[in-house]
């Protein structure tokens, strides 16, 4: 059996928030195709260590500040890799190729354009999520709140939204999802549906967020990759059926017990990171969050937190958008 690889891969943005690639030379492993920088972890070091070594050999720049982001397991014909990718929140020193590696800045738009080895995809969806999902609570019958907080949440920085509501018709929904689109748009937002994904090119939404029945019904994606496709799963099944079927990331929970559901079983961190290992896609911890739980969540193989509550406390929200925004 093929001893796996173990590499520190560093996902380094700018202030414009392009992010950091580097082509590999022709004659390396997947020559001639984009990376994201970083090298091997050598017997006995840190991960940490090692990354911050590899930034320095390859870039010549200094790393502050970093949290894990995604670990990928993937397997070639010819090697096995484990990609121990971490996002870089604070660096000094100005880039260059040390190794007369090409380099350049590349706006987030642009990845699925270029050409990545298969180990890298992963890295390109979780590169463009942000490490706070939230997820709208309660009902919309007074849409001028409703709208209220969900403005409160984007003026805190939160970018990506699922518009999850109950009890009210479809004309209401789409009256509702119709302003939400306008706001998001304001604050350069993705907005996705808990809802039917023939609705989002009727509703100009970002993309869909399937329920597990529904997810679990599909055999494939049901929108485009220019579509954000997310699912909820509670289990090791549910989490294999969407990297199956090719889901963009997934909501996985309850990681923690919630008010919602009193003396329900809970996955627990332990168990939450194990599936998190499994996965091929980035994974949202769900249950009993808080934004104040990113960091824990980093250390357990988490994209981030999704957070589902009736009150948005948009404080918090701009708290740790600010402290995990790279910038």
């Amino acid at each position: 059996m093929q001893e796996r690889i173990h590499v520190a891969v560093g996902v380094v943005k700018n202030h414009n928030n392009e992010v950091l690639i580097s082509r590999r030379h022709e004659q390396a492993h997947q020559g001639g195709l984009w990376e994201f920088p970083g090298g091997k972890v050598e017997h006995g070091e840190d991960v940490y260590d090692a990354l911050c070594r590899e930034l320095k050999e390859e870039l010549d720049i200094r790393i502050n500040s970093a949290h894990p982001l995604i670990r990928i397991h993937h397997n070639y014909s010819d090697k096995q890799v484990l990609l121990d990718v971490w996002q870089v929140t604070l660096f000094e020193g100005e880039p260059h190729g040390r190794e007369s590696q090409i380099w350049q800045w590349a706006n987030l738009d642009e990845l699925n354009k270029m050409a990545f080895p298969e180990a890298n995809k992963p890295i390109m969806k979780a590169v463009q999520l942000p490490s706070l999902y939230q997820i709208t609570g309660g009902g919309a019958n007074d849409q001028p709140v409703f709208l209220d907080k969900l403005k409160q949440c984007l003026e805190a920085g939160i970018n990506l939204i699922q518009l999850r509501v109950k009890g009210i018709d479809d004309e209401a929904y789409k009256q509702l999802s119709g302003e939400a689109v306008k706001l998001c748009e304001q604050y350069n937002a993705d907005l996705i549906i808990n809802a039917d994904p023939a609705l989002v090119e009727i509703l100009g939404v970002s993309g869909v967020h399937l329920n597990t029945d529904r997810m679990m019904a599909l055999n494939t994606r049901p929108l485009s990759e220019d579509k954000w496709v997310s699912g909820s799963c509670h289990n090791e099944e549910e989490l294999m059926h969407a990297c199956h079927i090719g889901l963009d990331f997934v909501v996985l929970s309850p990681v923690l017990a919630t008010p919602s559901h009193p003396g329900e079983p809970f996955l627990g961190w332990e168990k939450f990171r194990e599936l998190t290992e499994k996965s091929t896609i980035p994974v949202y911890a769900l249950g009993g969050m808080h934004p104040e739980h990113v960091s824990t969540a980093f250390e357990n193989g988490a994209q981030g937190v999704s957070v589902l509550s009736p009150i948005w406390n948009a404080e918090d929200i701009a708290l740790q958008v600010k402290r995990y925004s790279g910038d």
